[in-house]
């Protein structure tokens, strides 16, 4: 069963009307089919497209089969396109590789695959056992894109195995790909191609830079006293998102505080609890009372040298991820990366590719002073 990685971290939103041409960009996240589509601030968009999950390997796209009892074999492709006039498309492939042996035990050391759109050849692509992303040729990548936006049986195969992309999807992520990056009416679109100068397709963004200090990340222990009025603090910003907060008892629910200089402490703890996840919760406080807390993230799973790392799964098995990190500049936690890992359907353990909506450029300073 196909399943969309869901977690409760925020996805940015796109205008492509009069915002686009602004000079920051919103991230996107799209999805159609057996595809999705994740731009990130700098207006470099990735494509994923997945084999049918669920289907047989004989299947046709309405799941109908004669045989009915081969399992598809797992399979992605990644289409990586920066933004402006005249940039290419780069495309990736991924043989599934979810991690079990009886799935990459009988493959050979390398697979020499045929790459075959509606069964005419297009050339080799060598896959070896560990590395299992490739790179495909640009004269493979445009025949895929060709395809891409038609009905097509797409597929990798050494004779006896065959690896089959599902178009469904595809052309309508593309499209929005295109919409996003201001291309549609331009030659250089991938659906709507037009006459429009494409010099008139949006610019590339820089990613913002971020100048990152570096705490001594010291963890103090306040008085009984002033940890009871910090935890009331902690309660009144935030006991209805952290319900945690009021778990009395267990030693995980324990409030840890460090240093982070400028009259500034961060303090964390135990916020949420899933089938497969958990959240802490981080803020940035003052040093003395009154506290003023100002929440970061309630969905954390870490902290370190002024980071604070946001993993979650979207499944328990661990084959799709959502990211995002926080980066200390001395003043605030700065929102320095968003994304995920794409659709959670056993391509490989950790997630298939990194699909990122927020991008930034992190520069390491000198530590700050408590």
């Amino acid at each position: 069963m196909k399943r969309h990685l869901i977690l409760p971290l925020a996805l940015l939103a796109v205008n492509c009307g009069a915002d686009a041409a602004a000079a920051k960009a919103s991230g996107l996240r799209f999805g159609h089919g057996h595809w999705e589509l994740a731009c990130d601030n700098t207006r470099t968009c990735r494509a994923a497209g997945y084999y049918a999950e669920g289907a047989s390997e004989d299947d046709d796209e309405d799941g109908n089969n004669e045989d009915g009892n081969k399992p598809p074999m797992p399979v992605s492709v990644l289409l990586t396109r920066q933004a402006g006039p005249h940039t290419p498309v780069k495309g990736e492939l991924q043989i599934g590789n979810p991690g079990e042996e009886q799935e990459t035990d009988r493959l050979p050391p390398k697979l020499d695959l045929t790459m075959r759109i509606n069964g005419q050849p297009h050339g080799k692509v060598l896959v070896s056992q560990g590395k299992w992303t490739v790179d495909l040729a640009p004269q493979q990548t445009q025949a895929l894109l060709a395809a891409l936006t038609r009905d097509s049986r797409i597929e990798w195969s050494d004779g006896k195995l065959s690896w089959r992309l599902s178009d469904k999807g595809a052309a309508a992520v593309l499209l929005k790909m295109d919409e996003y990056q201001g291309r549609l009416g331009t030659p250089g679109a991938l659906v709507r191609k037009g006459t429009r100068d494409e010099n008139g397709v949006l610019p590339a963004l820089p990613a913002p830079v971020v100048n990152a200090v570096v705490p001594d990340d010291k963890v103090i222990q306040l008085p009984k006293a002033r940890l009871a009025s910090l935890r009331a603090a902690l309660k009144a910003q935030s006991e209805e998102e952290c319900q945690a907060l009021s778990e009395a008892g267990e030693a995980e629910n324990e409030i840890t505080v460090r240093r982070l200089g400028g009259g500034k402490l961060l303090a964390s703890t135990l916020c949420w609890r899933g089938a497969y996840n958990q959240g802490d919760a981080y803020w940035v406080i003052n040093a003395n009372p009154p506290y003023a807390p100002e929440l970061v993230t309630s969905s954390a799973s870490g902290y370190a040298h002024g980071v604070i790392d946001g993993s979650q799964k979207g499944r328990g098995v661990g084959d799709c991820w959502a990211f995002e990190d926080w980066t200390w500049d001395g003043r605030r936690f700065v929102h320095t990366s968003e994304g995920n890992t794409g659709e959670c359907n056993g391509i490989a353990p950790g997630g298939a590719w990194s699909l990122p909506t927020l991008v930034t450029t992190v520069r390491k300073q000198a530590a700050s002073r408590p």
